[in-house]
């Protein structure tokens, strides 16, 4: 477990990347090489790239993320981009992101209207 302080700097290493990775996300599609790139470069942050996400299965990337120590907001944050980059036709990552959202629910011991509303809307969109 990670201290107070430790745990602390990791909170805001994580959610500088997330604020990031949520702004080249939040682009007009389709993403160019150059925001792909960048995509790239903060996802490494996490260990991670474009090409893992999509071989990761849900539990492998859940396990990835609690490893990290993400809370509960940050896999939700995590959940939206997923969400928003599964818009770009070759990224399907809505099932990630229910099943994000799923672990949070089940996991949190909290039943959150705004996650359920998210659930809701991503099974939609499958």
């Amino acid at each position: 477990m990670l201290n107070k302080g430790l745990r602390d700097e990791e909170k805001i290493r994580i959610d500088n990347v997330l604020k990031t990775l949520r702004t080249l996300v939040y682009v007009p599609y389709p993403l160019n090489s150059l925001q792909k790139s960048d995509i790239e470069n903060q996802l490494k942050e996490f260990g991670l790239n474009i090409e893992s996400l999509i071989n990761y299965s849900n539990e492998e990337l859940i396990t990835l993320l609690t490893r990290l120590h993400f809370d509960w907001e940050q896999l939700e944050q995590f959940g939206d981009l997923l969400l928003e980059f599964s818009k770009e036709e070759n990224y399907p990552f809505e099932e990630k992101a229910l099943a994000i959202y799923h672990y949070i629910q089940q996991e949190s011991k909290v039943f959150s209207f705004g996650i359920n509303t998210k659930i809701t809307s991503a099974k939609a969109k499958k």
